[in-house]
């Protein structure tokens, strides 16, 4: 009762109040996800329609980009014609800057990612965009037989959730029934104490980094501490790949099937993990294409990077985004009966743990973050050489400031404690032999065992 209560009564009132349209989208969504799969590329194709009208009369990037191109926005014939537009990677949005805005946008949030390619982002996001998130994860909470309102046990590390924890955000998570506990801090004490909240919580759904809560499991696994009786009927995860070990210890512990889900702040909700194990893709809302090393679009099947055509974004528009993480198209449909297109191998970066001075194992998006925080670092790697010596490999820019040097030795040390820092500029920051860039570079081996 209480749930279908903050679903049907609180939420929506919630999201009016923030002018969202995310109850009406996810009905749109539900209904959609049903449609064949001609009807679904049909509508696909209108809203780009649509959306390349929007973008070359309102955003003077796109604009000076059409006329230069010499196309005529709002023509394509098919989906695959968008092949014809350049790709969009974060210096180009760095550079572009507020070109990318469209002139008639509405209120929007700036957001900060340096995502796990090591290169920090500032992007505006709109409404519109948010609502078409929520709308597109509420639907696919939906299909695990969960639903806001649902007790939400939520183990994360955005600062954009553990800098807003006031007193309004509190009575809005006690009433929709959804407890934080932060993923920075991953010690013994810290790992006793989120055992004993979840138990008392006592939550219907996780949600979390695979990596964060696969380390919980573990420890209680470890300890011998009871976490199949709690009913939680879905462990959903997100922002990083998830293993299959990792998926493995999480069920066996929590007694309960892991949703994967793939995404970012950046490219937006991209696809989740359906109960028949279909990688959905969000096609009402985004356009997934995979690339090969040159540029080119491949067919489904094939591997390459994933690029995103957000729809729902003309006040700021991601169009053909590199993600940098490889995937590739599924060739069939998933036996749920939902004709929404499948993404496959999914090959996105993992985040590593390090280890502070004092033992703590720590979630490395506790340092990514303090980075995130400076507009003239281009690019970073940490290079945790042991327990008490760490490299930090920096882009710069401009030129180097000592507001900032300061900035990030204050904020390292209250982290990792009393170590050794060193900080060096360097002009470019090698990838790994798959082409792929690793942002944290661990030589401390974590030790799970704490018994």
């Amino acid at each position: 009762m209480y749930t279908k209560l903050v679903s049907s009564v609180l939420f929506p009132l919630h999201e009016q109040l923030k002018r969202h349209s995310s109850v009406a989208l996810r009905r749109e969504l539900e209904s959609s996800q049903w449609f064949n799969t001609d009807k679904l590329a049909a509508i696909q194709l209108h809203k780009l329609n649509q959306f390349m009208l929007n973008i070359a009369q309102h955003v003077p990037y796109y604009r000076g980009l059409f006329a230069d191109l010499g196309l005529t926005p709002g023509q394509f014939q098919s989906v695959s014609e968008i092949a014809q537009l350049p790709l969009l990677d974060k210096a180009t949005i760095r550079n572009a800057g507020q070109l990318l805005r469209a002139d008639n946008a509405g209120p929007l949030s700036l957001f900060n990612t340096g995502g796990s390619s090591g290169q920090p982002l500032q992007f505006m996001v709109g409404k519109q965009r948010k609502s078409h998130d929520i709308a597109a994860k509420w639907r696919a909470t939906r299909w695990w037989d969960v639903d806001i309102g649902d007790k939400e046990l939520v183990v994360w590390g955005s600062p954009i959730e553990l800098k807003t924890q006031d007193r309004l955000k509190q009575l809005r998570d006690t009433l929709f029934r959804s407890q934080l506990l932060p993923a920075f801090a991953m010690s013994e004490q810290h790992l006793k104490g989120y055992i004993e909240d979840i138990r008392r919580f006592a939550p219907t759904m996780l949600f979390g980094y695979p990596s964060s809560l696969s380390l919980i499991a573990r420890y209680a696994k470890l300890h011998n501490i009871t976490m199949s009786d709690l009913g939680i009927k879905v462990a959903f995860v997100t922002s990083e790949r998830l293993f299959e070990n990792q998926k493995a210890l999480i069920s066996e512990v929590f007694n309960c099937p892991v949703a994967n889900g793939y995404g970012g702040r950046d490219a937006g909700f991209i696809a989740h993990q359906c109960p028949q194990g279909g990688m959905h893709i969000s096609a009402e809302d985004i356009i997934v294409e995979i690339i090969d090393k040159l540029g080119n679009p491949l067919p489904a099947g094939e591997v390459g990077e994933v690029v995103v055509t957000h729809l729902a974004t003309a006040e700021f528009p991601f169009v053909r985004y590199r993600t940098g993480d490889l995937a590739c198209l599924g060739t069939d449909l998933c036996p749920c009966g939902r004709h929404l297109p499948l993404l496959e191998s999914i090959e996105g970066r993992t985040t590593d743990f390090i280890i502070a001075a004092d033992g703590t194992t720590m979630h490395a998006l506790s340092l990514i973050y303090v980075l995130r925080e400076l507009s003239n670092v281009a690019e970073f790697k940490i290079i945790q050489e042991s327990q008490f010596h760490t490299r930090l490999l920096l882009v710069m820019q401009s030129d180097v400031d000592n507001a900032s040097i300061d900035f990030i030795r204050r904020n390292f040390h209250q982290r990792l404690g009393d170590i050794q820092l060193d900080i060096e500029f360097v002009t470019q920051i090698p990838r790994e032999k798959s082409g792929k860039f690793k942002y944290v570079e661990s030589k401390v081996g974590v030790t799970w065992d704490y018994a």
